[in-house]
Order: C-alpha cells, then sequence, then structure tokens
C-alpha cells in the first residue's frame, strides 16, 4: 500500500490532487463598496478530474460568487481512485475575499 492509499470499507481510496487551480479575483465594484466575505460552493470532482454539478451553498453578494464560480470551474485534479479506478467525489470548497487590516482589499483567497 502506498503512503497515500487511504483504506475503507469500500477498497483501497487514493486521493486525487489539484492540477490546475484559477485564483478567484476580487471585483472591483466588490472592493469599491467593500463587500466581503465568504462564499462556499458544492460541487463533483469527476472521473476524469473536472468539476462539475458547482453550486452556491451560500455567499454574502451574488458579485463574490459569480466570481468564485468563474475561477472554480477552471480547477482540475488528478481524479481519485478506489482500488486503482477513478471515481467521482463531492466536495465543497470554500472562497473567501477579505479586506487587509488596513482596508485595502486583498485578492480572494481559495481554501
Amino acid at each position: 500500500m502506498q503512503t497515500d492509499e487511504i483504506p475503507t470499507k469500500a477498497g483501497i481510496v487514493t486521493p486525487g490532487a489539484m492540477l490546475k487551480k484559477v485564483a478567484p479575483k476580487y471585483p472591483g465594484l466588490a472592493r469599491a463598496a467593500h463587500i466581503q466575505g465568504t462564499v462556499i460552493l458544492h460541487a463533483t470532482i469527476t472521473k476524469e478530474g473536472k468539476i462539475a454539478n458547482l453550486v452556491v451553498v451560500s455567499s454574502p453578494h451574488k458579485i463574490l460568487s459569480k466570481s468564485a464560480l468563474k475561477a472554480v470551474q477552471q480547477w482540475t485534479y488528478r481524479p481519485y481512485l478506489l482500488n486503482g479506478e477513478p471515481i467521482a467525489v463531492d466536495t465543497t470548497i470554500t472562497i473567501v475575499f477579505a479586506e487587509d487590516k488596513k482596508g485595502s482589499p486583498n485578492s480572494a483567497s481559495p481554501q
């Protein structure tokens, strides 16, 4: 067994890995209006490592949701494996849009 493999009742799971991560942009209108907060998304990582079924679970403002969705739709992964075969997995993604301590907006940071 490899060190990244996880034994489960269903078999051996090998975690996927992010291959491409596009950072969300902090929208200019949101910066100007000091709109900040956390956008929570739900998605499926497909057997091919693509993002599918991407939906907003919660968001402080539609403009932040739009930016988060646009970025996350471009993410790709090495697929998760179950007993050596690719599987689709559900995931929750948290994107934080925040201003720094001086009041200047920072760019969004995915977590």
